[in-house]
């Protein structure tokens, strides 16, 4: 498909302007028409999704579904072909200049991650640094936009504030080849913390875990669903999908092709491709 910058038409105002700061919300997420190509591979096909703040939002379906892409053009890491992104109004990636969208620079795309944190499948801490160190490096180096860099001895108290947040603190001065990889995931996750950020995004957070590590990972992200903090997770764990989702989105072949409460996704969906799904991946308690 055809990779051409859009123009500005294609993008409502709200979209394409900061949010008025009276009536601004924390947290809103707007996917819409999202098309995504890697070769002549289609993986996203019009996408569109809206999270509300402080919503948990998980997305589910088969591998090569196009969950992770989705993931990753919520904070610019993959570039959408077609279609746009925004929080609370805000393009992500993007800036309107005339009557056409222009990439923004690397560094102003930067400052928009530090309002998204973003948990991966495989850690990625830093392996010379410190449980804490991990966590207290991003405020001093990069504070979030608008908020000034931390002390390091500021830095410090807020890092062992989010270890012991993850029940971790004990393990503040162990290096990630010291820990576990549930206890490694946990730190990824106090460090996504550390900006503050309006929204976490979590990438399959339990796949690289080995199967008695998984409760610790996933009572974590339980209790940062109660944090008001808008979450979306891409998970296989379909009753934790079940127990923390305000709303479940069923994706196959690039698309969405059903979304709505965990009641309705898993006990009574409407399209065949999910009811085919669901049916194979359930336990036998949750069969529909």
């Amino acid at each position: 498909m055809s990779t051409a910058t859009p123009t500005a038409e294609a993008f409502p105002i709200s979209a394409a302007t900061p949010a008025d700061s009276a009536a601004a919300t924390r947290g809103l997420v707007e996917i819409t028409k999202v098309h995504k190509s890697f070769g002549a591979t289609e993986v996203l096909k019009g996408v569109s999704l809206t999270v509300e703040p402080g919503g948990v939002a998980v997305i589910v379906g088969p591998s090569g579904s196009g969950k992770s892409t989705l993931l990753r053009t919520i904070n610019h890491l993959e570039k959408v072909d077609g279609g746009y992104i925004s929080i609370d109004g805000q393009l992500v990636g993007y800036e309107v200049r005339g009557q056409r969208l222009h990439e923004l620079r690397e560094k102003e795309i930067l400052k928009q991650r530090t309002d998204i944190g973003m948990v991966f499948q495989n850690f990625n801490l830093f392996p010379h640094l410190t449980a804490l160190e991990n966590v207290a490096e991003a405020p001093v180096v990069a504070p979030r936009a608008g908020k000034a860099r931390r002390s390091k001895e500021e830095a410090r108290r807020r890092g062992l504030e989010l270890l012991d947040r993850v029940g971790l603190k004990d393990r503040a001065d162990a290096y990630p080849r010291q820990l576990s990889g549930g206890q490694q995931q946990r730190v990824a996750i106090a460090r996504a913390l550390a900006l503050d950020p309006k929204i976490l995004l979590f990438d399959e957070p339990t796949s690289a875990l080995d199967p008695e590590l998984v409760n610790e990972v996933l009572d974590v992200i339980r209790e940062l669903a109660k944090s008001g903090t808008t979450l979306i997770i891409v998970t296989h764990e379909m009753g934790f999908a079940r127990d923390v989702a305000d709303t479940v989105v069923f994706m196959d072949q690039g698309q969405i092709v059903e979304q709505g409460t965990p009641e309705q996704i898993f006990t009574n969906p409407q399209e065949p491709r999910t009811r085919s799904f669901f049916s194979k991946v359930l336990e036998p308690a949750f069969n529909i």
